[in-house]
Order: C-alpha cells, then sequence, then structure tokens
C-alpha cells in the first residue's frame, strides 16, 4: 500500500489510478471492512489522528479533485467523510524519499513526464499533509 505525501498531480496515470484504488482500501481497512492490512505503517498516520474516517476521506477528496483536472472517472460516491481540517506531519526526508522514489518510476515508465517533474527541486506535499523538518514518523520510509 502506497499513500503517497507528495502532491497527487505529479503522479503519471498509472500511479494516480493506483493511488485511487489503494486510498479506497485504506478506507475500507480504517471502517473495519476487510482484514488485511491492518496494521500497515502507512495507515498509522491516518490511525493517530482524531477523525481518522475524516482524515482519509479528506485524503480520498484530493486525489479525486486531480482525476477531475484530469478528465478521469474516479467515483466519488466512494469517498467517505470528507470534512477534515486536520493537516497530518510528514518529515521534509519523507517527501525527499518520496520525489527520489516517484523519479525512479517515471524514468522509465513515463520519460515525458519525468523530464517534466525532474526539475522540480522541492515537490508540493498532499493537501491533507504539512511538512516538518527533521521529525520522521513510524509510519515514514526511509534509507
Amino acid at each position: 500500500m502506497r499513500l503517497w505525501s507528495i502532491h497527487p498531480k505529479y503522479l503519471d496515470a498509472k500511479g494516480l489510478t493506483a493511488l485511487w484504488r489503494e486510498g479506497l482500501l485504506a478506507q475500507k481497512v480504517l471502517v473495519g471492512e476487510t482484514k488485511g492490512y491492518l496494521n500497515h505503517p502507512q495507515l498509522y498516520r491516518f490511525k493517530e489522528t482524531r477523525n481518522q474516517m475524516a482524515n482519509i476521506g479528506t485524503y480520498l477528496y484530493h486525489v479525486h479533485r486531480e482525476s477531475l483536472r484530469r478528465r478521469y472517472s474516479f467515483d466519488s460516491k466512494k469517498i467517505g467523510d470528507s470534512r477534515s481540517r486536520t493537516r497530518i506531519e510528514v518529515s521534509s526526508s519523507q517527501v525527499a524519499f518520496e520525489r527520489q522514489h516517484l523519479l525512479s518510476k517515471l524514468k522509465t515508465r513515463d520519460s515525458t513526464l519525468y523530464t517534466k517533474i525532474c526539475i522540480i527541486d522541492e515537490f508540493d506535499v498532499h493537501p491533507s499533509f504539512r511538512v516538518v523538518a527533521g521529525k520522521i514518523a513510524d509510519w515514514e520510509i526511509t534509507k
């Protein structure tokens, strides 16, 4: 399960579609509708919030907005509560890690997009997050 901290505008079609599916899976996990992925590290950031369903719903809402911008047909009816104003902390090192991880994927998968975004030194983060320096959470993946 990959729930990107970076803004979905940087993802290619395959990445955005996968993010949508995995976000919906995360929503099912949090509501107790599935038995898999219960303790996945990328769910910790949502589990540790006061209103996890609103936070994952808001996360999906922003993924859906990006899909509309691209004229995709993701079904917004699948999103639960999406009224959270909470911004979850993500470390700058996690954002940098995700930038490099995405660029390595795009280099072979979508060279046009790779060329367009590889010149960006710092990616914007998903609107559900806010960047903090030097703090690495349990759910974060680092090298």
